[in-house]
Order: structure tokens, then sequence, then C-alpha cells
């Protein structure tokens, strides 16, 4: 049966002109397309050898590993196994992936190291051409790839002695949701897929909030992207899409949401620059993740939102595609990237009761 709790609608507006096409009640956009030449420095809050952006839990053995995906682009994951594991059995385990322009050492580690912490093995990976993954040049986006990367995390966890490899799902947080619930659709080896504040960046491109995208200007849009093609391939400048350094009374809302978390020490990291390629744009236009998400049934879909974030509507979308067995789980007083961090607003009973209930042995 389809579950649905305290969902609203979000009134937004489509931007053609932005790299992130994000524009709420007339205002600019998210992440505004800058020329750049190298990656941004951030201040992280994190100290000595732990390297991530949320506490260390004593209750988890954490180890970085690496492996390739099937484009033999290398990817660099932290797994996450609870201490207090049985070793004489196998056990179910996620693959979580980050947000847009993220990191594994942020909100996708903190989610694996909790889920760990409730007895999953988990493993949370940095996407192809970004973080410690490898991909070059790097600092650019494909769709093709991060969907990619999903299935390498099955791969390399259905091959670990500790992991029940018919027992494996995907958790997706904002534009990882959308690559997840992709991925799933053409690998039954995920057997339940749990999204948070998702994003479907390929639908993005065409409409936002139930605007369309009209053909004169896609078509713009694309000119623009393809003209830059030229100017890097003759050795021009490169243009990256990324969150400004500096706010101003002009921010708006949505970008200040952002900026709130990846430019200051609640998230920063240094690897985490918010820079992604504007020649990548493109590849978006064709992505469209929700066109066969009936695929995924009778595997089990989650989507959680918080009620105030102006994502809300990609959910909303997602849940109106998906078929049974599938919910849409609103969580009261929270906006989007409230569910990257925000521990007491992240329904962690309900992921765990989720996935226990099926990923059952």
């Amino acid at each position: 049966m389809t579950k649905q709790i305290n969902t609203e609608s979000s009134s937004v507006e489509f931007d053609p002109s932005r790299r992130s096409v994000i524009k709420a009640t007339g205002i600019a956009a998210a992440m505004s397309v800058l020329s750049v030449t190298a990656a941004t420095k951030a201040t992280a809050q994190y100290t000595g050898s732990w390297d991530k952006t949320f506490p260390k839990s004593d209750h988890v053995d954490n180890r970085k590993v690496s492996y390739a995906n099937r484009l033999g682009i290398t990817l660099v994951a932290d797994m996450y196994v609870p201490k207090n594991i049985d070793r004489s059995r196998r056990h179910p385990a996620l693959v979580v992936g980050h947000p847009f322009g993220g990191v594994k050492e942020q909100t996708s580690g903190l989610y694996a190291q909790t889920m760990a912490e409730r007895g999953f093995i988990t493993l949370a990976h940095d996407a192809s051409y970004n973080g410690e993954s490898g991909g070059q040049p790097h600092f650019i986006s494909s769709p093709d790839a991060f969907v990619e990367d999903f299935s390498a995390g099955v791969d390399f966890l259905g091959v670990d002695p500790l992991v029940d490899r018919d027992r494996i799902g995907v958790i997706g947080v904002c534009a990882s949701g959308g690559f997840a619930l992709a991925a799933a659709q053409i690998d039954p080896r995920m057997k339940a897929v749990a999204t948070v504040s998702m994003y479907d960046m390929g639908g993005a491109k065409w409409a936002w909030g139930g605007e369309t995208m009209g053909p004169e200007a896609r078509q713009t849009a694309l000119a623009a992207m393809a003209e830059q093609r030229w100017v890097e391939f003759a050795g021009g400048e490169k243009r990256y899409g990324e969150l400004p350094h500096v706010l101003t009374d002009q921010t708006d809302p949505i970008t200040r949401e952002f900026f709130e978390y990846y430019r200051m020490p609640r998230g920063a990291h240094p690897r985490s620059t918010s820079a992604i390629s504007f020649t990548s744009d493109p590849s978006y236009f064709h992505f469209r993740p929700f066109e066969h998400l009936d695929a995924i049934s009778p595997r089990p879909v989650l989507l959680v939102a918080g009620e105030n974030a102006h994502s809300l509507f990609f959910s909303q979308q997602a849940l109106a595609k998906t078929a049974e067995p599938k919910e849409l789980h609103i969580v009261p007083g929270a906006g989007h990237v409230d569910l990257y961090d925000k521990v007491g607003l992240i329904p962690w009973d309900k992921l765990q009761s989720f996935f226990d209930e099926h990923l059952t042995a």
C-alpha cells in the first residue's frame, strides 16, 4: 500500500540560465556559473586523523577501500562495520551516495556510520570524477558514471565474506537519490532503495516545480554549453558552476541553505568544492530517472523528504511514478539541507525499520 504523510506542495519556478536550475520565487539560482581554475579551499570542523565533518562513533570500525567500476574508474570509499558484528554469519549491507558536489566525508558518511551503528555494513563512496575517486578531468559530472557507481558498490559488497549479497540496499541523498533510483531500475541486486531530500537532476533541466522549460530556452542553454566546449578545446579557461563564497543581501534563501552547509564549518570539506564543469550539463538533458520507476517493483522504495524542503516535489513526482511497494515519509519541520546532517531530524528509526523489513534473511 502507498503511504504518504503530511505532504505539502512546493511552488517554485524554473530558471534555464543556471547550472543548478534552482530558482525560488523569482530569486537567483543556488549555484551560479563561474570561471574558476582551482579547487576551492574550505575550513572543516574535523581535527587529527579523523577527516569527517561528523564525530567518530565508538561502536563502528571504519576503513578506506577502493575498487573499480564498470567504466574502469577507481572509486574510493569508506566502509563502516559494527564493532560487535557476528563474523560467523553474513549480514545486510547498504551503498550510500552523497549529494551533488559532496564527498563521502560529509552527509553520506554520516548516514553510513549511523546505519552501521544500527547493524548494517555500509559503504559511502566518492562519485566518479570527484573527491578521492578517479576519473579525469576532475570536477565533472556524468549521470551514467554516477549511476554505475552504485552498482560498483554492490559489486564490492557482494564479494565481502561478511555481506549477504542477497540483502544489499541503497541510500541516495539529494542528487544521489535520483542516481540510486536509476541504478535500481537496471540492477536487481539492489533489494531496497531509500532516498533522502531527493533531486532529479535530469528532470530539473526540463521543468522545475511544474514550470516547463520551453524549446527556445532549452536550445539557448545548450548552445551556450556547446560554445564553451570549443573554448575549452582550444585551451581557453574552463567554466564551473559552484556556490558563491560570500553571501549578499541579494542571495536567495535556497543558496543560503546550501551555503550554510558547504561553506561553513558545519559541513565544509577541502575536497568538496561544489565546483562542477559547465560542459557537464548537457548530459542531464536526456537523463530521466523517473521514466521507468515501475521497473523497481516488487522491490520497495522509501522516499524521505522534509515538509519544508524546496525539493519536496521531486519525491512527490517519484511517488506518483513508482509502483508498489512505496512510501513517502515526510519529516515535520525539516528543510532540504536539514536532512544532510541534523541528526535529531533525520528519521533513523524509519530508515532502519525499512531496511530491517526488506533486507531480511
